[in-house]
């Protein structure tokens, strides 16, 4: 038999004490919760990282925020992301977090969303590349564990300055940089800037991540010989297909794709993510956060759309379980 070498040698980034496995799960708020995170690194996912918690401590009593911080089980490394304006702030959340148990710290500089970039958070940060300094260095100095940095291509396609932001977050002390190839400005929309990442990391020494528009293996591979990063970052292909890592991870070693998951496993890992949410969430809560990941997972099965219209008539936590049991058993 002949042994294929891997088509993309992939090797693990070291961040202080601690091994980063290069393919990894993108931070999205509302998504990459506890139960998402560790569903993904069963299926593959090397690193993952909380889903982004607001600076300011007063605010962490909020529903919303005890989810995002509650890292109870979840294996090392666990890397908490932070989203805020005001340097001292930052550095006060970076060692609060260390206190609560993380191991990584990740600053936000990459959200699009209105609400964050209208308080001058995420990305709008890149329009003030003095306050990037401030905020970093204030962040690096706070905390004894590495602090690692998302960031786009530029504020909009006229300000593409990531090269720039890079420059600053090496020369202030940032351990991995992970860059979402499109600028504030686009949001999600358009062709992700491969050559605009590819650059970023020609500039800097320190370990790169490219991030979107990667829903495959075969543009994992791409990106990665487009680029030249240390690693690969994966968010909204891994909506309702989890298992998308382990393909990727797969291909890039053997050369080979690895078959579809059956519709067995399939049943198996939505049932698994459905006691997830409700055990973490509590019945009201997990109902509504199910019916988000039901709606991702019905794309890729037939007859999807009418199982989630009917899906998101239930009430209960039994009556959501059931559905799924009785959905699959009709296939087989």
């Amino acid at each position: 038999m002949i042994e294929l070498s891997p088509l993309f040698m992939l090797l693990p980034i070291p961040l202080g004490s601690h091994l980063i496995d290069p393919i990894a799960l993108a931070p999205m708020a509302g998504v990459t919760d506890r139960p998402f995170r560790q569903i993904c690194r069963h299926y593959g996912a090397g690193h993952t990282v909380s889903e982004m918690v607001t600076s300011d401590p007063s605010l962490w009593k909020s529903t919303k925020s005890s989810f995002r911080l509650n890292h109870d089980g979840e294996p090392s490394p666990r890397t908490v992301q932070i989203v805020g304006y005001d340097p001292e702030m930052l550095a006060e959340a970076a060692r609060l977090n260390l206190e609560r148990g993380a191991q990584i710290i990740d600053i936000n500089m990459g959200c699009p969303a209105k609400k964050v970039c209208n308080r001058l958070a995420g990305s709008a940060l890149m329009q003030d590349e003095a306050l990037v300094a401030r905020i970093l260095s204030a962040v690096v100095k706070s905390v004894p564990i590495p602090v690692t940095l998302k960031t786009r291509t530029g504020w909009n396609r006229d300000n593409k300055n990531g090269i720039t932001i890079a420059k600053i977050a090496e020369d202030c002390g940032i351990q991995m940089l992970a860059v979402h190839g499109r600028t504030r400005a686009d949001k999600y929309e358009g062709a992700a800037e491969y050559d605009t990442i590819a650059a970023i990391k020609q500039a800097i020494s320190i370990p790169v991540i490219a991030n979107g528009d990667i829903d495959s293996p075969e543009k994992a591979l791409t990106v990665l010989q487009l680029t030249g990063c240390d690693g690969i970052m994966l968010g909204r292909a891994a909506h309702g297909r989890p298992w998308i890592f382990r393909e990727i991870r797969h291909y890039l070693n053997t050369q080979t794709q690895l078959p579809p998951p059956s519709m067995q496993e399939r049943a198996q890992v939505i049932s698994q993510h459905l006691s997830a949410l409700h055990d973490f969430y509590g019945e009201a809560l997990g109902i509504r956060f199910a019916r988000k990941h039901i709606t991702w997972y019905g794309e890729h099965l037939d007859n999807g759309k009418a199982f989630v219209r009917q899906f998101h008539a239930l009430t209960t936590s039994h009556e959501q379980r059931a559905a799924v049991k009785d959905f699959f058993a009709a296939l087989s």
